[in-house]
């Protein structure tokens, strides 16, 4: 049981980071694989590749620059769109191994959704910030979306109970944000074609 819960809080919690910062779960999950200080399952110890660490920290250095540049950031998050949904997803499913064909399939779409959950309501939530004429407000979202993302792997990592609990609070805010960022988005579109 405790290795079933472990398992899912690593496919969730890699899955639902992937959403917010794909690059820097990808870089701390390999890193701290290859350190020894965290058990990779085998479908994820490519992680731990010299190469892998390489190619995900030099992108983990853009994505951590262009976050920080009001507008940068929002044009980003629409490539990111098709990169860190799909990327959740195949995480999800490789932190769970080799399992049965439709919890395969389980595990995808519950992955896919964590990582659009977590991405759609980053994006929205920095465009309509972008709004604002100041950079400092867009610079605290970005700096806090990097301690969320590094406090949720460690929980997902090392105390999979504390991750459950932690993505729960994490739903109830973007149910409640969503209906907030939606009306936002209409104003915003509205006084673009205006």
């Amino acid at each position: 049981m405790d290795e079933t819960l472990s398992a899912a809080a690593l496919a969730g919690g890699m899955a639902w980071a992937s959403g917010l910062r794909l690059y820097m779960t990808l870089f701390m999950a390999g890193t701290l694989g290859r350190l020894g200080w965290l058990e990779l399952p085998s479908s994820l110890q490519v992680l731990e590749s010299p190469w892998v660490l390489g190619v995900a920290g030099v992108l983990l250095v853009v994505e951590f620059l262009a976050d920080k540049i009001p507008g940068v950031d929002s044009a980003w998050d629409a490539i990111q769109t098709f990169i860190r949904i799909p990327a959740g997803a195949v995480l999800s499913v490789a932190a769970l191994g080799h399992i049965d064909p439709a919890w395969t399939v389980v595990a995808g779409l519950l992955g896919g959704t964590l990582a659009a959950s977590a991405h759609f309501t980053k994006a929205g939530s920095r465009a309509l910030i972008n709004t604002s004429p100041e950079p400092f407000s867009n610079w605290a979202a970005s700096f806090s979306e990097e301690a969320v993302v590094a406090t949720g792997l460690w929980a997902a990592f090392f105390y999979p109970w504390l991750w459950f609990v932690l993505l729960l609070l994490f739903l109830l805010l973007a149910l409640w944000l969503m209906p907030k960022l939606w009306r936002g988005m209409r104003w915003l579109f509205r006084k673009f074609s205006t």
